[in-house]
């Protein structure tokens, strides 16, 4: 296996490692395969010593600020920070130059996807590249740095590419401070070339980090249902891609109807049902691999599946004789328990990210409403006050907020509450949307919308500003968001 390691040239300490893999055919289930990025990283050691790495940590906590009331871009003269904030949206993006990196073939493909992910965001507008000043050949070298306030840049990202001899393609990065005449980040990234978008997602989440004091979103994937067919012939197959809509690659192969794809704690397995004239059944498939196994097959129809935080249980609906109650399975040895036995549709449940609680809809009160139990079942209570019907509630990754659909008025949204049922707030307004799922960092939200033509992918943050169509074009329904990739 190859790795990926990352070795610090200048400040800041970014831990990351990772090998190179591919989604094999093997089990017979992958439409088409594809290789897919490292999957694991670790961190290398930084050079210099204890107290000046100490030294070097402290300037970082005083770079990286993010508070939680407003949001802004603030440069100081005094201290020239760059302040983001992401709980409340931008309102004015930072304006970042991010010149074409130099050195191997791929090294300006890689500053453009860097580019292409901190704007999506939402926080940051790259500036065009046309108004540059020329840049040294010296990554170490400061840059004239009133050449870039000119053309009103605050961040200024530099870098360059090489392949070894060996065959390792190493990427630097510098992150300036323009205003404070300072290095925010100095990093190396090594991998194999084949796998030069990882690096380009990984080095984003790194300038994403160090300027909001949140971690990024950017190497991660996406797996959904991918719709196609007709009306009287549908097909739905599980698609995986890159959270940028790159890699896309088949994981069914649409001889049976596949539904609500979920990743795992460790974004290597996705719990899914697939639904065929015989019956529903619970599906465990390993991405690495290919490898399916079944989780149970169900007299009734059994969906919405959602594994704990630890990947060591899986919870899901089962309509049996009539009834739709929730139930809990250990992985492992397959052993289920019913949590709830009201005559109500309970349905979608979610497990908090300490796995002592478990969000689901239910229409037990007379329309579907969010409640919250124990995650051993007992202790249910209604969350959900307002008008209207909600539906496929999830847990933040953080813990602190509940992601639904709400039906009201004709209207379809996405909304957040706090667990205690508090602080609710629609983000999305449309004809149809549904199914929202968290990015790793809890402050973006993917959900499916349906304008009438097909549902697509759209992203929304938390603060119901930055509204993006998802970078992916055919109909798409469903979707669920990996942790990052270690």
């Amino acid at each position: 296996m190859r790795l990926l390691f990352l070795r610090l040239a200048t400040p800041v300490s970014l831990p990351f490692m990772g090998r190179a893999s591919r989604v094999s055919d093997r089990g017979g289930v992958l439409g088409r395969s594809r290789k897919t990025p490292p999957r694991s990283l670790r961190e290398s050691p930084s050079p210099g010593g204890e107290g000046k790495e100490r030294l070097r940590l402290s300037l970082a906590c005083i770079v990286a600020l993010a508070t939680m009331l407003t949001a802004s871009v603030d440069l100081r003269a005094a201290r020239a920070d760059i302040v983001i904030n992401v709980d409340q949206g931008a309102t004015q993006p930072v304006p970042i130059a991010i010149p074409a990196f130099g050195g191997a073939a791929m090294a300006a493909q890689i500053s453009g996807v860097v580019s292409a992910d901190l704007q999506r965001s939402g926080l940051f507008r790259p500036l065009d590249p046309a108004t540059f000043p020329a840049l040294g050949p010296d990554l170490n070298v400061k840059p004239g740095f009133d050449a870039w306030k000119a053309i009103s840049a605050q961040g200024l990202l530099t870098g360059a590419v090489s392949v070894d001899g060996d065959g390792h393609l190493r990427a630097s990065v510098r992150l300036w401070d323009v205003y404070a005449g300072e290095a925010l980040i100095g990093t190396e990234f090594t991998s194999t070339p084949a796998n030069w978008r990882r690096v380009a997602h990984k080095i984003a989440d790194a300038v994403y980090a160090k300027l909001t004091g949140q971690s990024g979103y950017f190497d991660t994937r996406v797996v959904f249902v991918a719709e196609g067919g007709s009306k009287a012939r549908p097909v739905r197959r599980l698609e995986i891609m890159d959270q940028d809509g790159a890699n896309p690659s088949y994981l069914t192969d649409g001889s049976y109807l596949a539904f609500t794809p979920r990743f795992s704690a460790n974004s290597q397995e996705v719990a899914y049902m697939a639904l065929r004239p015989t019956g529903s059944t619970l599906y465990l498939l390993n991405i690495e691999t290919g490898r399916q196994e079944s989780l149970g097959r169900f007299p009734g129809m059994v969906f919405a599946p959602r594994f704990s935080a630890d990947g060591r249980k899986v919870a899901f609906s089962l309509e049996k004789d009539g009834n739709t109650d929730i139930y809990v399975m250990d992985v492992a040895s397959h052993a289920a328990a019913r949590l709830t036995s009201d005559a109500a549709i309970d349905t979608s449940p979610s497990f908090s990210p300490d796995g002592g609680q478990m969000v689901f809809n239910s229409d037990r009160g007379g329309s579907p409403q969010l409640y919250v139990m124990n995650a051993s079942g007992g202790g249910v209570h209604r969350i959900s006050f307002g008008s209207g019907r909600y539906t496929t509630p999830v847990w933040s990754p953080d813990g602190k907020l509940i992601a639904f659909t709400k039906q009201q008025g004709g209207e379809f949204h996405i909304g957040v509450m706090r667990p205690d049922g508090s602080d609710e707030h629609l983000l999305t307004t449309s004809y149809l949307d549904e199914g929202p799922t968290w990015a790793p960092n809890s402050h973006v939200i993917l959900f499916s919308r349906d304008g009438g033509s097909g549902a697509h992918l759209w992203s929304i943050d938390v603060s119901g500003r930055q509204l993006v169509a998802a970078p992916y074009g055919p109909r798409a329904s469903d979707p669920a968001w990996s942790a990052l990739l270690p």
